[in-house]
Protein backbone atom coordinates (compact mmCIF):
# COMPACT_ATOMS: atom_id res chain seq x y z
CA UNK A 1 0.00 0.00 0.00
CA UNK A 2 1.30 3.50 -0.82
CA UNK A 3 0.03 7.03 -0.40
CA UNK A 4 -1.42 8.50 -3.57
CA UNK A 5 0.06 11.71 -4.98
CA UNK A 6 -3.17 13.49 -4.10
CA UNK A 7 -2.95 12.29 -0.50
CA UNK A 8 0.66 13.44 -0.30
CA UNK A 9 -0.25 16.90 -1.52
CA UNK A 10 -3.12 17.12 0.95
CA UNK A 11 -0.96 16.05 3.87
CA UNK A 12 2.09 18.17 3.15
CA UNK A 13 4.21 15.07 3.84
CA UNK A 14 6.63 12.79 2.11
CA UNK A 15 5.94 9.23 3.19
CA UNK A 16 6.89 5.63 2.63
CA UNK A 17 4.73 2.70 3.67
CA UNK A 18 6.43 -0.58 4.39
CA UNK A 19 4.94 -3.98 3.56
CA UNK A 20 2.84 -5.98 5.99
CA UNK A 21 5.52 -8.14 7.57
CA UNK A 22 4.58 -11.27 9.58
CA UNK A 23 6.53 -11.43 12.85
CA UNK A 24 5.05 -14.67 14.11
CA UNK A 25 2.04 -16.90 13.68
CA UNK A 26 -0.28 -14.39 15.34
CA UNK A 27 1.26 -10.99 14.57
CA UNK A 28 2.32 -8.74 11.70
CA UNK A 29 3.90 -5.30 11.49
CA UNK A 30 3.70 -2.40 9.08
CA UNK A 31 5.89 0.72 9.25
CA UNK A 32 5.07 4.18 7.90
CA UNK A 33 7.84 6.74 7.52
CA UNK A 34 7.81 10.28 6.28
CA UNK A 35 8.83 13.89 6.70
CA UNK A 36 6.67 16.89 7.42
CA UNK A 37 7.92 20.21 6.13
CA UNK A 38 7.58 23.54 7.95
CA UNK A 39 4.13 24.89 7.19
CA UNK A 40 2.58 21.40 7.08
CA UNK A 41 -1.19 21.18 7.61
CA UNK A 42 -2.48 21.01 11.16
CA UNK A 43 -3.60 17.39 10.68
CA UNK A 44 -2.00 14.70 8.55
CA UNK A 45 -3.75 11.34 7.98
CA UNK A 46 -1.70 8.24 7.22
CA UNK A 47 -3.77 5.44 5.63
CA UNK A 48 -3.42 2.12 7.44
CA UNK A 49 -5.09 -1.03 6.09
CA UNK A 50 -6.18 -3.28 8.94
CA UNK A 51 -6.31 -6.96 7.93
CA UNK A 52 -9.31 -9.20 8.69
CA UNK A 53 -8.98 -11.19 11.90
CA UNK A 54 -7.16 -8.44 13.80
CA UNK A 55 -7.98 -8.64 17.50
CA UNK A 56 -5.60 -5.93 18.68
CA UNK A 57 -3.97 -2.96 16.98
CA UNK A 58 -0.92 -1.40 18.60
CA UNK A 59 0.65 1.83 17.35
CA UNK A 60 4.00 3.28 18.36
CA UNK A 61 5.82 6.25 16.91
CA UNK A 62 9.01 8.24 17.10
CA UNK A 63 10.15 11.46 15.47
CA UNK A 64 13.35 13.46 15.13
CA UNK A 65 14.03 16.26 17.59
CA UNK A 66 16.99 18.16 16.14
CA UNK A 67 18.46 21.12 18.03
CA UNK A 68 17.10 24.52 17.00
CA UNK A 69 18.33 28.08 17.53
CA UNK A 70 17.11 29.89 20.67
CA UNK A 71 13.60 31.20 20.21
CA UNK A 72 12.80 28.80 17.37
CA UNK A 73 10.21 26.08 18.05
CA UNK A 74 11.49 22.54 17.68
CA UNK A 75 9.56 19.47 16.61
CA UNK A 76 6.46 18.40 18.53
CA UNK A 77 4.13 15.78 17.04
CA UNK A 78 0.74 14.69 18.38
CA UNK A 79 -0.96 11.41 17.45
CA UNK A 80 -4.36 9.71 17.42
CA UNK A 81 -6.36 7.33 15.24
CA UNK A 82 -9.59 7.01 13.24
CA UNK A 83 -11.12 3.70 12.23
CA UNK A 84 -12.64 2.46 8.97
CA UNK A 85 -15.56 4.90 9.30
CA UNK A 86 -13.28 7.71 8.19
CA UNK A 87 -11.71 10.97 9.30
CA UNK A 88 -14.63 13.27 8.50
CA UNK A 89 -15.16 16.30 10.69
CA UNK A 90 -17.53 15.39 13.49
CA UNK A 91 -15.58 12.32 14.53
CA UNK A 92 -17.70 9.39 13.37
CA UNK A 93 -14.53 7.32 12.99
CA UNK A 94 -12.74 8.73 16.04
CA UNK A 95 -11.09 6.07 18.21
CA UNK A 96 -8.73 8.11 20.35
CA UNK A 97 -6.15 10.82 20.80
CA UNK A 98 -3.15 11.10 23.07
CA UNK A 99 -1.58 14.25 21.66
CA UNK A 100 2.08 14.15 22.61
CA UNK A 101 1.51 12.47 25.97
CA UNK A 102 2.62 8.94 25.01
CA UNK A 103 4.58 7.17 22.34
CA UNK A 104 2.47 4.02 22.11
CA UNK A 105 -1.17 2.93 22.36
CA UNK A 106 -3.36 -0.09 21.67
CA UNK A 107 -6.99 -0.84 20.91
CA UNK A 108 -9.00 -4.04 21.19
CA UNK A 109 -12.63 -4.96 21.84
CA UNK A 110 -12.45 -5.14 25.61
CA UNK A 111 -9.79 -2.54 26.43
CA UNK A 112 -7.69 0.33 25.13
CA UNK A 113 -4.94 2.65 26.24
CA UNK A 114 -6.32 5.61 28.25
CA UNK A 115 -7.49 8.26 25.82
CA UNK A 116 -8.67 5.63 23.32
CA UNK A 117 -12.01 3.90 22.86
CA UNK A 118 -12.19 0.12 23.22
CA UNK A 119 -14.17 -1.72 20.58
CA UNK A 120 -13.78 -4.22 17.74
CA UNK A 121 -10.82 -3.67 15.42
CA UNK A 122 -12.75 -3.91 12.19
CA UNK A 123 -10.92 -4.60 8.92
CA UNK A 124 -10.60 -1.79 6.41
CA UNK A 125 -8.73 1.45 5.88
CA UNK A 126 -7.97 3.19 9.15
CA UNK A 127 -5.97 6.41 9.48
CA UNK A 128 -3.25 7.34 11.93
CA UNK A 129 -3.77 11.04 12.64
CA UNK A 130 -0.66 13.16 13.15
CA UNK A 131 -0.76 16.69 14.51
CA UNK A 132 2.46 18.60 13.88
CA UNK A 133 2.14 21.08 16.73
CA UNK A 134 5.45 22.73 15.81
CA UNK A 135 7.95 21.85 13.06
CA UNK A 136 11.66 22.65 13.14
CA UNK A 137 13.17 24.51 10.14
CA UNK A 138 14.73 21.30 8.79
CA UNK A 139 11.45 19.41 8.92
CA UNK A 140 10.01 16.64 11.06
CA UNK A 141 10.96 13.04 10.28
CA UNK A 142 8.63 10.46 11.80
CA UNK A 143 8.25 6.69 11.94
CA UNK A 144 4.96 4.99 12.86
CA UNK A 145 4.86 1.26 13.57
CA UNK A 146 1.57 -0.66 13.50
CA UNK A 147 1.45 -4.12 15.07
CA UNK A 148 -1.53 -6.36 14.28
CA UNK A 149 -2.34 -9.22 16.62
CA UNK A 150 -4.76 -11.84 15.29
CA UNK A 151 -7.12 -13.99 17.32
CA UNK A 152 -10.40 -14.00 19.18
CA UNK A 153 -11.57 -10.38 19.50
CA UNK A 154 -13.29 -11.04 22.84
CA UNK A 155 -16.39 -9.38 24.22
CA UNK A 156 -16.70 -5.62 23.61
CA UNK A 157 -16.42 -3.42 26.69
CA UNK A 158 -19.66 -1.90 27.96
CA UNK A 159 -19.19 1.73 29.06
CA UNK A 160 -20.17 2.53 32.65
CA UNK A 161 -20.91 6.24 32.75
CA UNK A 162 -21.22 8.26 35.98
CA UNK A 163 -24.74 9.00 37.27
CA UNK A 164 -26.35 12.40 36.76
CA UNK A 165 -26.93 12.97 40.47
CA UNK A 166 -24.89 12.56 43.66
CA UNK A 167 -25.70 12.70 47.37
CA UNK A 168 -26.08 16.40 48.12
CA UNK A 169 -27.46 18.84 50.68
CA UNK A 170 -30.52 20.17 48.85
CA UNK A 171 -30.34 23.87 47.96
CA UNK A 172 -26.79 24.83 48.89
CA UNK A 173 -23.47 26.20 47.71
CA UNK A 174 -21.52 23.42 45.96
CA UNK A 175 -17.83 23.53 45.13
CA UNK A 176 -16.37 22.19 41.91
CA UNK A 177 -13.47 22.07 39.50
CA UNK A 178 -14.45 22.00 35.81
CA UNK A 179 -10.97 21.63 34.29
CA UNK A 180 -8.97 18.50 35.19
CA UNK A 181 -6.70 16.16 33.24
CA UNK A 182 -6.05 12.50 33.98
CA UNK A 183 -4.00 9.78 32.28
CA UNK A 184 -6.67 9.83 29.56
CA UNK A 185 -4.87 12.86 28.08
CA UNK A 186 -1.71 14.49 29.40
CA UNK A 187 -2.37 14.23 33.15
CA UNK A 188 -0.43 11.99 35.50
CA UNK A 189 -3.18 10.62 37.75
CA UNK A 190 -6.05 8.21 37.20
CA UNK A 191 -9.67 9.34 37.55
CA UNK A 192 -9.83 7.41 40.84
CA UNK A 193 -6.83 9.35 42.17
CA UNK A 194 -8.33 12.65 41.01
CA UNK A 195 -11.56 11.81 42.84
CA UNK A 196 -9.68 11.28 46.09
CA UNK A 197 -7.86 14.60 45.63
CA UNK A 198 -11.15 16.33 44.81
CA UNK A 199 -12.83 15.13 47.98
CA UNK A 200 -9.75 16.06 50.03
CA UNK A 201 -9.99 19.55 48.51
CA UNK A 202 -13.59 19.87 49.69
CA UNK A 203 -15.13 19.56 46.23
CA UNK A 204 -18.64 18.36 45.48
CA UNK A 205 -18.30 18.06 41.70
CA UNK A 206 -15.71 17.76 38.94
CA UNK A 207 -15.87 17.85 35.15
CA UNK A 208 -13.94 15.36 33.00
CA UNK A 209 -12.10 17.59 30.51
CA UNK A 210 -9.46 15.62 28.62
CA UNK A 211 -7.79 17.11 25.58
CA UNK A 212 -9.64 16.09 22.40
CA UNK A 213 -11.04 12.80 23.67
CA UNK A 214 -14.08 11.62 25.60
CA UNK A 215 -12.56 8.22 26.43
CA UNK A 216 -12.45 9.01 30.15
CA UNK A 217 -16.24 9.28 30.45
CA UNK A 218 -16.63 5.53 30.96
CA UNK A 219 -13.68 5.41 33.36
CA UNK A 220 -15.46 7.81 35.73
CA UNK A 221 -18.49 5.55 36.23
CA UNK A 222 -16.89 3.16 38.76
CA UNK A 223 -15.15 6.12 40.40
CA UNK A 224 -18.43 7.95 40.97
CA UNK A 225 -19.98 4.76 42.38
CA UNK A 226 -17.18 4.61 44.95
CA UNK A 227 -17.60 8.33 45.80
CA UNK A 228 -21.38 8.86 46.23
CA UNK A 229 -20.88 12.44 47.44
CA UNK A 230 -18.98 13.47 44.29
CA UNK A 231 -20.89 14.47 41.16
CA UNK A 232 -18.90 13.73 38.00
CA UNK A 233 -19.81 15.84 34.98
CA UNK A 234 -18.58 14.58 31.62
CA UNK A 235 -17.06 16.92 29.07
CA UNK A 236 -13.89 17.63 27.13
CA UNK A 237 -11.25 20.27 26.49
CA UNK A 238 -11.47 21.02 22.79
CA UNK A 239 -7.89 21.98 21.97
CA UNK A 240 -7.83 23.77 18.62
CA UNK A 241 -4.91 25.64 17.09
CA UNK A 242 -6.56 28.98 17.85
CA UNK A 243 -7.81 28.47 21.40
CA UNK A 244 -9.08 25.94 23.91
CA UNK A 245 -12.68 25.58 25.07
CA UNK A 246 -14.25 23.44 27.78
CA UNK A 247 -17.37 21.41 27.15
CA UNK A 248 -18.85 21.22 30.65
CA UNK A 249 -21.49 18.66 31.56
CA UNK A 250 -22.32 17.17 28.17
CA UNK A 251 -24.26 13.91 27.95
CA UNK A 252 -21.87 11.03 28.73
CA UNK A 253 -20.30 9.68 25.56
CA UNK A 254 -20.43 13.02 23.70
CA UNK A 255 -17.41 13.73 21.49
CA UNK A 256 -16.63 17.23 20.19
CA UNK A 257 -14.26 17.68 17.28
CA UNK A 258 -11.29 20.05 17.51
CA UNK A 259 -9.86 20.00 13.97
CA UNK A 260 -10.49 23.57 12.83
CA UNK A 261 -9.22 27.10 13.33
CA UNK A 262 -11.10 30.34 13.89
CA UNK A 263 -10.66 31.26 10.23
CA UNK A 264 -12.57 28.11 9.20
CA UNK A 265 -15.87 29.47 10.60
CA UNK A 266 -16.82 26.09 12.06
CA UNK A 267 -16.82 26.68 15.79
CA UNK A 268 -20.49 27.64 15.99
CA UNK A 269 -21.41 24.19 14.65
CA UNK A 270 -19.58 22.48 17.50
CA UNK A 271 -20.70 24.97 20.13
CA UNK A 272 -24.27 24.12 19.14
CA UNK A 273 -23.40 20.44 19.44
CA UNK A 274 -22.12 20.96 23.00
CA UNK A 275 -25.33 22.75 23.95
CA UNK A 276 -27.39 20.12 22.15
CA UNK A 277 -25.76 17.56 24.44
CA UNK A 278 -26.84 19.62 27.45
CA UNK A 279 -23.44 21.17 28.17
CA UNK A 280 -21.90 24.59 28.60
CA UNK A 281 -19.41 26.22 26.21
CA UNK A 282 -16.60 27.75 28.30
CA UNK A 283 -13.50 29.27 26.63
CA UNK A 284 -10.49 28.22 28.74
CA UNK A 285 -7.54 30.45 29.77
CA UNK A 286 -8.47 32.90 26.98
CA UNK A 287 -5.28 34.98 27.25
CA UNK A 288 -2.75 32.19 27.86
CA UNK A 289 0.61 32.72 26.17
CA UNK A 290 1.32 29.17 24.91
CA UNK A 291 1.15 28.45 21.17
CA UNK A 292 -2.46 27.99 20.09
CA UNK A 293 -3.84 28.56 23.61
CA UNK A 294 -5.20 32.12 23.36
CA UNK A 295 -8.89 32.30 22.43
CA UNK A 296 -9.53 33.60 18.87
CA UNK A 297 -13.15 32.56 18.22
CA UNK A 298 -14.92 35.42 19.99
CA UNK A 299 -17.50 34.97 22.73
CA UNK A 300 -20.80 35.01 20.85
CA UNK A 301 -21.21 31.24 21.32
CA UNK A 302 -19.91 31.08 24.90
CA UNK A 303 -22.00 30.34 28.00
CA UNK A 304 -19.31 31.33 30.52
CA UNK A 305 -15.58 32.06 30.51
CA UNK A 306 -12.72 30.61 32.54
CA UNK A 307 -11.26 33.82 33.97
CA UNK A 308 -9.05 32.12 36.59
CA UNK A 309 -6.96 29.14 35.51
CA UNK A 310 -4.61 27.53 38.04
CA UNK A 311 -2.18 29.69 40.05
CA UNK A 312 -2.89 33.39 39.43
CA UNK A 313 -0.67 34.83 36.68
CA UNK A 314 -0.63 38.00 34.55
CA UNK A 315 -2.73 36.36 31.83
CA UNK A 316 -5.46 35.76 34.43
CA UNK A 317 -5.32 39.45 35.34
CA UNK A 318 -5.77 40.27 31.65
CA UNK A 319 -8.65 37.79 31.41
CA UNK A 320 -10.34 39.42 34.41
CA UNK A 321 -9.95 42.91 32.95
CA UNK A 322 -11.26 41.77 29.56
CA UNK A 323 -14.23 40.04 31.17
CA UNK A 324 -15.03 43.11 33.26
CA UNK A 325 -14.80 45.34 30.18
CA UNK A 326 -17.43 43.15 28.50
CA UNK A 327 -19.69 43.58 31.52
CA UNK A 328 -19.22 47.35 31.37
CA UNK A 329 -19.95 47.48 27.64
CA UNK A 330 -23.28 45.74 28.23
CA UNK A 331 -23.08 43.65 25.07
CA UNK A 332 -26.41 41.95 25.23
CA UNK A 333 -26.34 39.23 27.91
CA UNK A 334 -23.28 38.57 30.00
CA UNK A 335 -20.91 35.69 30.56
CA UNK A 336 -20.42 34.34 34.07
CA UNK A 337 -16.86 33.71 35.21
CA UNK A 338 -15.52 30.29 36.20
CA UNK A 339 -12.32 29.27 38.01
CA UNK A 340 -10.58 25.93 37.55
CA UNK A 341 -7.31 24.27 38.50
CA UNK A 342 -6.39 22.87 35.05
CA UNK A 343 -4.76 20.09 37.05
CA UNK A 344 -2.22 17.93 35.19
CA UNK A 345 0.31 16.83 37.79
CA UNK A 346 1.79 17.85 41.12
CA UNK A 347 2.48 20.55 42.24
CA UNK A 348 -0.83 21.53 40.58
CA UNK A 349 -3.63 21.37 43.16
CA UNK A 350 -7.07 20.00 42.39
CA UNK A 351 -9.65 22.59 43.42
CA UNK A 352 -7.21 25.48 43.43
CA UNK A 353 -8.95 27.55 42.28
CA UNK A 354 -12.56 26.34 42.23
CA UNK A 355 -16.03 27.54 41.35
CA UNK A 356 -18.66 27.71 44.11
CA UNK A 357 -22.20 27.55 42.73
CA UNK A 358 -25.64 27.92 44.29
CA UNK A 359 -27.72 24.96 43.10
CA UNK A 360 -30.99 23.34 44.05
CA UNK A 361 -29.28 19.97 44.55
CA UNK A 362 -26.14 18.09 43.58
CA UNK A 363 -27.22 17.05 40.10
CA UNK A 364 -25.94 17.73 36.62
CA UNK A 365 -29.04 19.76 35.74
CA UNK A 366 -28.93 21.91 38.88
CA UNK A 367 -25.17 22.56 38.82
CA UNK A 368 -25.22 23.57 35.15
CA UNK A 369 -28.21 25.84 35.78
CA UNK A 370 -26.30 27.61 38.56
CA UNK A 371 -23.20 28.01 36.41
CA UNK A 372 -25.20 29.18 33.39
CA UNK A 373 -26.96 31.93 35.37
CA UNK A 374 -23.82 33.08 37.15
CA UNK A 375 -24.99 32.28 40.67
CA UNK A 376 -21.42 31.45 41.55
CA UNK A 377 -18.09 32.79 42.67
CA UNK A 378 -14.45 31.76 42.38
CA UNK A 379 -12.33 30.84 45.41
CA UNK A 380 -8.70 29.86 45.81
CA UNK A 381 -9.71 26.86 47.95
CA UNK A 382 -12.54 25.42 50.02
CA UNK A 383 -11.18 27.37 53.01
CA UNK A 384 -12.64 30.57 51.51
CA UNK A 385 -16.37 31.37 51.64
CA UNK A 386 -18.08 34.50 50.32
CA UNK A 387 -21.40 36.12 51.16
CA UNK A 388 -22.30 38.93 48.76
CA UNK A 389 -25.74 40.48 48.36
CA UNK A 390 -27.74 43.66 47.80
CA UNK A 391 -30.84 44.91 49.68
CA UNK A 392 -33.11 47.93 49.66
CA UNK A 393 -35.11 49.55 52.45
CA UNK A 394 -38.26 48.21 50.76
CA UNK A 395 -37.02 44.65 51.25
CA UNK A 396 -35.85 43.89 47.70
CA UNK A 397 -32.94 41.45 47.71
CA UNK A 398 -30.47 39.97 45.21
CA UNK A 399 -27.51 37.63 45.47
CA UNK A 400 -24.59 36.81 43.21
CA UNK A 401 -25.66 36.63 39.57
CA UNK A 402 -29.09 38.15 40.29
CA UNK A 403 -30.66 41.51 39.50
CA UNK A 404 -32.07 43.77 42.21
CA UNK A 405 -35.08 45.83 41.21
CA UNK A 406 -35.11 49.18 42.95
CA UNK A 407 -38.19 51.37 43.02
CA UNK A 408 -36.45 54.20 41.13
CA UNK A 409 -33.09 55.21 39.69
CA UNK A 410 -32.36 57.09 42.87
CA UNK A 411 -33.40 54.44 45.40
CA UNK A 412 -30.51 53.51 47.65
CA UNK A 413 -29.20 49.95 47.47
CA UNK A 414 -27.03 48.54 50.25
CA UNK A 415 -24.21 46.24 49.05
CA UNK A 416 -22.86 43.79 51.65
CA UNK A 417 -19.73 41.62 51.39
CA UNK A 418 -18.30 39.12 53.87
CA UNK A 419 -15.36 36.79 53.25
CA UNK A 420 -14.53 34.04 55.71
CA UNK A 421 -11.54 31.73 56.03
CA UNK A 422 -8.24 31.50 54.19
CA UNK A 423 -5.44 29.10 53.36
CA UNK A 424 -3.09 31.08 55.61
CA UNK A 425 -5.45 31.35 58.57
CA UNK A 426 -5.48 35.15 58.75
CA UNK A 427 -8.96 35.45 57.28
CA UNK A 428 -8.41 39.10 56.28
CA UNK A 429 -8.03 40.36 52.73
CA UNK A 430 -8.05 43.55 50.73
CA UNK A 431 -11.76 43.64 49.86
CA UNK A 432 -12.66 45.47 46.66
CA UNK A 433 -15.89 46.45 44.94
CA UNK A 434 -15.82 46.99 41.17
CA UNK A 435 -18.62 48.54 39.10
CA UNK A 436 -19.09 49.78 35.55
CA UNK A 437 -17.08 52.84 36.70
CA UNK A 438 -14.16 50.68 37.82
CA UNK A 439 -12.81 50.12 41.32
CA UNK A 440 -15.04 52.12 43.68
CA UNK A 441 -14.12 50.88 47.16
CA UNK A 442 -11.21 49.11 48.86
CA UNK A 443 -11.17 47.90 52.47
CA UNK A 444 -7.63 46.79 53.37
CA UNK A 445 -7.13 43.82 55.71
CA UNK A 446 -10.86 43.36 56.19
CA UNK A 447 -13.40 40.56 56.33
CA UNK A 448 -16.57 42.68 55.96
CA UNK A 449 -17.67 45.80 54.14
CA UNK A 450 -20.84 47.70 53.22
CA UNK A 451 -21.42 50.26 50.49
CA UNK A 452 -24.41 52.23 49.27
CA UNK A 453 -25.23 53.14 45.70
CA UNK A 454 -28.18 53.61 43.32
CA UNK A 455 -29.11 52.22 39.91
CA UNK A 456 -28.46 55.67 38.46
CA UNK A 457 -24.81 55.45 39.54
CA UNK A 458 -24.16 51.72 39.17
CA UNK A 459 -25.35 49.15 36.65
CA UNK A 460 -23.54 46.26 38.33
CA UNK A 461 -21.21 45.58 41.23
CA UNK A 462 -18.88 42.66 41.73
CA UNK A 463 -16.53 41.80 44.59
CA UNK A 464 -12.92 40.75 44.96
CA UNK A 465 -10.95 39.52 47.96
CA UNK A 466 -7.23 39.99 47.30
CA UNK A 467 -4.11 39.02 49.15
CA UNK A 468 -1.84 41.95 50.05
CA UNK A 469 -0.03 43.35 47.03
CA UNK A 470 3.53 42.15 46.55
CA UNK A 471 4.33 44.65 43.78
CA UNK A 472 2.20 47.79 44.26
CA UNK A 473 0.40 49.42 42.55
CA UNK A 474 -0.56 46.05 41.07
CA UNK A 475 -3.11 44.29 43.28
CA UNK A 476 -2.32 41.03 45.01
CA UNK A 477 -3.52 37.65 43.84
CA UNK A 478 -7.19 36.97 44.53
CA UNK A 479 -8.58 34.71 47.20
CA UNK A 480 -12.07 35.11 45.71
CA UNK A 481 -13.84 36.76 42.78
CA UNK A 482 -17.60 37.01 42.38
CA UNK A 483 -19.95 37.29 39.47
CA UNK A 484 -21.85 40.60 39.48
CA UNK A 485 -25.06 41.71 41.06
CA UNK A 486 -27.04 43.82 38.60
CA UNK A 487 -29.00 46.94 39.55
CA UNK A 488 -32.16 48.13 37.77
CA UNK A 489 -34.80 50.74 38.63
Amino acid sequence: MALSRRALLASGATAAVGPLTPTGRDTAVRTLRGTLAPGAPDWVYLPLDVPPGTAELRISYTYAKPPVPPGTPGNALDIGIFDQRGTGLGGRGFRGWSGGARGEFFLRADAATPGYLPGPVEPGRWHVALGPYTVAPEGLRYEVTATFTYGDPGEPAVPAYPPQRAVGRGRAWYRGDCHLHSVHSDGRRTPAELAVLARAAGLDFVNSSEHNTHAAHAAWGPVAAAQPGLLVLTGQEITTRTGHVLAVGTTPGTFTDWRYRARDQRFDRFAHRIRGAGGLVVPAHPHAACIGCAWRFGFAEADAVEVWNGPWTPDDEVALASWDAALTAGRGGWLPLLASSDYHRDPDRVGSPQTVVLAEDLSREAILAGLRTGRSYAAESSAVSVTFDAVTARGAHAGIGDRILAGADTEEVLIRLAVDGSDTGSGAYDLRLVTDQGLVLTAPAATRLEWRTTPARTSYVRAEARHPASAPPLPGAPAALTNPIWLSP
